[in-house]
């Protein structure tokens, strides 16, 4: 994967830019890509456990509502990311970004559009402060999300008796929904799709 998944290689594959201005609501995230001995590795976030919260204990990459002081997508990310874990990403290597995507909780109505963007951090990794909506932080290499040994059929209790695809990565945590319909883009967009359902 390494010679596909350098700063160069995505650069060249990702939308250039802020997501154009949106009417209605917005959200933002943030991809942050390091390189380690292990090869280059993404940070997600698993999301604290909170009643009422339809996202609750999910793994996303961090992220969040735009704000009326954001100038543009890029600006809610790196917000969003400095918040959440206390990484101020203004001095990494912004890539571009992914197709936006409608969210909200899967069962609802409210919707709203989602900008992914990437980064590259260069250096060590940075340290994390994660605040009160991040149960864990992890940097899971891309190795992992390209296994095929790791896509399940996920059961959401929420949703009925329904399976949804996902990846299995550290414990039993699982990338889906969403945040799995960003690498689906990601690596399609690579030339080396993930074959798992999407």
């Amino acid at each position: 994967m390494e010679h596909i998944f350098s700063a160069d290689q995505l650069a060249d594959v990702l939308l250039p830019g802020a997501a154009h201005p949106y009417d209605g609501p917005s959200a933002a995230v943030a991809a942050a890509i390091h390189e380690s001995e292990r090869g280059a590795e993404l940070l997600f976030i698993e999301r604290s456990a909170n009643k009422g919260d339809p996202w609750s204990g999910h793994m996303a990459f961090p992220g969040g509502r735009t704000s009326s002081t954001d100038t543009n997508s890029v600006a809610t990310a790196i917000r969003e990311t400095k918040e959440e874990l206390g990484i101020d990403l203004s001095s990494a290597k912004g890539l571009g970004r992914l197709s936006d995507l409608e969210g909200g909780p899967r069962g609802t109505r409210q919707r709203l559009r989602v900008t992914p963007h990437l980064f590259w951090v260069l250096g060590e990794r940075p340290a994390i402060t994660a605040n009160h909506e991040v149960a864990n932080a992890l940097w899971i290499p891309v190795e992992q999300l390209v296994d095929e040994n790791r896509y399940i059929e996920y059961p959401y209790p929420l949703l009925g008796s329904d399976l949804w695809p996902g990846i299995k990565i550290e414990g039993e945590r699982v990338i889906w929904g969403l945040t799995l319909r960003m690498l689906v883009d990601l690596f399609s967009r690579l030339g080396r799709p993930l074959s798992i359902r999407s």
